[in-house]
């Protein structure tokens, strides 16, 4: 039998290199907290010393102006706590959304720049150069006097189907819900997880066989049939409220406004200059001989980027991703140069009513920073996942 070992005794000795860090830590946390402490006390004496009020207690109070655009009704009567929410749901709105479609866009574009197509290269090219290079702010507003200025009148509508474009933004059809749409969401869910444990033992028979089956076209139709039969099992209900000409504007219907289009077009077509570079310069990371080894495994073009280049590429494109779905939904904060009504506007709107200049500054500030740490805390896991396990 071994003997084991005597547990080891700690020492609290100045000697000890783990105490002295241990002594050093607690003073450096000690020093933080005073400083914030000092900070926080000198500002509200400051504060009372010149009669301006403090406090949140202003969030009960009710609003006072009404909102343009918001994802669920609300009203001048009621309290600031529930313009704000309205003004954080429109953020997320712009962030998860432009998150979306910046990461589909800037991949094609990344992966594009590899084309053996000279134009496709060509053009991926000018695109990154010409709008990584036109600040955010510009381009915001660019789009904004596209839809408002360039754009026909609504009544003067362009018409595409049952899609309207005007300077009233997009109009579009929706349907009228019934019981059986949810049936059709459930359907949908269903198929995402059929087609993620799908994808997940093609991977695992690829590995062990070499027997290539289909990554994109199976998993789609799972995702559409699933959905399709959930939907009907909830009766197949198909009314649609179409948008029509009005008088004076598009009526019923769906819409979007100009301000949000520019938003999102405006940060998604900015980002992605950003990521496409950084997908390129993953797939750059990754080893020529790879592709080769793919290719005489007599993988096509699409199959080696999919299965061989790509998965490689991650622990090199996902870190700096990261920090450009930050600035997304940092710089989403310059809509209200616009007039969107995200929640640094309302936060404006209600530091002017109240005077609450700190308060509203500080929950903007909560807003971004637990936004921030929401985004890095997922695509850290997700960079966690996706790494390459080594022996």
């Amino acid at each position: 039998m071994t003997q084991k070992s005597p547990p080891k005794k700690k020492n609290w000795s100045w000697r000890s290199q783990a105490f002295r860090g241990l002594i050093y830590q607690v003073i450096a946390i000690g020093l933080v907290a005073m400083g914030a402490w000092w900070l926080a006390s000198n500002t509200m004496h400051n504060m009372q010393v010149r009669g301006i009020q403090s406090g949140f207690d202003f969030l009960k109070g009710p609003a006072g102006f009404d909102i343009g655009e918001s994802l669920f009704p609300f009203e001048s009567s009621q309290p600031y706590w529930q313009a704000f929410l309205v003004g954080l749901a429109n953020t997320l709105r712009v962030a998860i959304i432009g998150i979306i479609l910046t990461t589909i866009l800037g991949t094609l574009l990344g992966i594009g720049r590899f084309s053996r197509n000279a134009l496709v290269r060509g053009v991926c090219y000018a695109y990154v150069e010409f709008f990584r290079n036109v600040p955010v702010l510009l381009q915001l507003l660019m789009w904004y006097l596209l839809f408002t200025e360039v754009l026909p009148a609504a009544t003067d509508a362009w018409t595409l189907g049952p899609l309207f474009l005007s300077k009233g933004g997009l109009s579009f059809p929706i349907p009228i819900w019934e019981a059986g749409h949810l049936w059709g969401v459930i359907g949908l869910a269903a198929g995402a997880a059929l087609a993620f444990v799908y994808r997940r033992w093609s991977y695992k028979q690829f590995e062990a066989t070499g027997k290539l089956r289909s990554m994109f076209w199976v998993p789609l139709a799972l995702f559409v049939v699933t959905g399709v039969l959930g939907w009907f099992a909830g009766g197949g209900p198909a009314q649609f409220e179409f948008p029509v000409k009005g008088d004076f504007s598009i009526e019923k219907g769906g819409s979007l406004t100009p301000e949000f289009l520019s938003v999102l077009l405006g940060l998604t077509v900015y980002t992605a200059a950003f990521v496409a570079e950084v997908v390129r310069a993953g797939i750059s990371s990754v080893a020529r001989g790879q592709g080769e080894a793919a290719s005489a495994l007599g993988l096509n073009q699409g199959q080696t980027m999919q299965l061989v280049m790509l998965p490689q590429a991650l622990r090199v494109i996902i870190p700096p991703m990261t920090n450009q779905f930050l600035n997304l939904t940092k710089n989403s904060s310059l809509a209200v140069a616009i007039g969107y009504p995200d929640v640094v506007s309302i936060a404006n709107t209600a530091l002017n009513q109240t005077g609450r200049a700190v308060e509203c500054i500080a929950i903007v500030m909560l807003v971004y920073l637990t936004t921030s740490l929401t985004t890095s805390l997922l695509m850290n896991w997700y960079n966690t996942r996706s790494a390459i396990k080594e022996r």
